[in-house]
């Protein structure tokens, strides 16, 4: 018993004084640990994390003690401190890329938790801070040739708004007839998709209508290869939405994006960070950008409008509607769209009232005030995020385009990398 206790204590004494040699740290480590940050800003933001498919009990630990926020921020702190500190010399691009990518998108959450504690920024620092790219905030007067062209391509009595929403009317799809028509579009996105890119052959979704939404569609990524994707049914929805939708939430957009990068890091390289979805985040902007970007890739010309015509009107019980007139209007109305971007600086700051937002939105986007309302209700929740569209779109499509001849080929490399927004610039 003696020689026992002496051993013990032996050996408690060679601990006590023995150098405590810590485990190096690793990519695969920090990752963890950002996982484990991204988890808990959610639990004091619901909706941040936009999508999370890695070990549940890992939610589950975020869910029992998340850190409050000035704790959360100094874990930011300390893993931009231990991403630097460590050396990816010697190491493949792929690894290279990765830190990188962390790094990034540490410095996001950071920047969320600081507007969390109360930190306000301008519309373009804010965006720069979250998404990695400072958007350009162009005078409204910008637009007004814009709207002239509209104005002669729908002449006749009235505002332009309620011209160009009464030729509109004809390409609204009837309520009882949403589904079949949002479907036929989204296996069509599908087809097309599929075509070029080999999609993960158990991947599936389910759609749903809602209502009572800031958005008009939203894909919910499950993992496994599984989306939801919901269509908000509040306001009416045009054939060209259809496929917008199809394509933008479905294929090749947010399913197809998230379906690949679960395959290509999570499953084949076991890279966590992979598996969370920061809504706030450089993610987001080659998310939306390339989701927007697939609907001119999937329908590249005037296919999309010869679609709408001899699929998807009949089936909406269309007829006698000029898609061709249409088309010319869609693509002068997208010229319009980064006006939101300066109406969206101006009333956030506190420059501009409510009422006159609506009116301002209405008035550059060509809607009806309760739809520029309900677009104003997005601004509000999702404030700088509404640069990921337009922007987030052009830049994916000069970059895919700069890839080589086969486009198809340029989107598969985007949605299957941990490319950031500063690399497609």
């Amino acid at each position: 018993m003696r020689v026992l206790i002496l051993s013990v204590l032996l050996l408690l004494g060679a601990c006590a004084t023995a150098p405590i040699i810590a485990p190096a740290d690793s990519l695969d480590r920090i990752a963890a640990d950002y996982v484990a940050l991204i988890l808990e800003i959610g639990e004091h933001e619901p909706g941040y994390v936009d999508a999370y498919y890695g070990p549940p009990e890992w939610q589950e630990a975020a869910k029992a003690h998340p850190r409050d926020i000035p704790a959360l921020a100094e874990g930011a702190v300390a893993l931009t401190t231990r991403l630097n500190a460590l050396s990816v010399a010697g190491a493949d691009a792929a690894t290279v890329q990765r830190r990188k990518y962390l790094l990034a998108h540490v410095s996001a959450a950071a920047a969320r938790l600081r507007m969390l504690s109360g930190e306000t920024m301008s519309f373009a620092d804010e965006a720069e801070a979250l998404f990695g790219v400072r958007p350009e905030l162009a005078p409204l007067s910008n637009y007004e040739p814009v709207l002239a062209e509209i104005d002669a391509l729908v002449p006749g009595p009235g505002s332009l708004t309620d011209r160009v929403t009464a030729f509109k009317a004809h390409f609204v799809i009837p309520k009882d007839r949403l589904e079949p028509v949002i479907s036929a579009a989204i296996a069509e996105c599908r087809a097309r998709t599929a075509a070029h890119i080999a999609l993960p052959a158990n991947e599936r979704f389910t759609l749903s209508f809602v209502g009572d939404k800031a958005w008009s569609g939203y894909n919910y990524y499950l993992g496994d290869a599984a989306s939801r994707i919901e269509i908000n049914a509040d306001f009416p929805i045009h054939t060209e939405r259809a496929i917008d939708l199809g394509c933008h939430e479905g294929y090749p957009g947010h399913h197809v994006y998230n379906a690949l990068l679960e395959r290509t890091f999570v499953r084949q390289r076991g890279w966590v960070e992979m598996s969370v979805y920061p809504l706030f985040s450089p993610m987001s902007f080659v998310a939306e950008g390339s989701a927007n970007y697939g609907i001119d890739l999937a329908f590249p010309g005037d296919e999309g409008t010869r679609f709408e015509a001899e699929m998807l009107a009949p089936l909406a019980g269309i007829a006698d509607a000029d898609f061709a007139k249409k088309a010319r209007l869609g693509a002068l109305m997208r010229r319009l769209a980064r006006a939101e971007y300066t109406i969206a600086d101006d009333f956030l700051s506190g420059r501009v009232g409510r009422d006159a937002t609506i009116a301002r939105l209405a008035q550059y986007s060509l809607t009806t005030p309760d739809k520029a309302a309900q677009r104003l209700r997005f601004i509000e929740t999702y404030r700088s995020y509404i640069i990921n569209y337009g922007l987030g779109r052009d830049t994916v499509q000069a970059w895919v385009e700069r890839q080589g001849p086969d486009p198809w080929a340029g989107m598969e490399t985007l949605l299957s990398s941990q490319i950031l927004p500063v690399d497609l610039m």
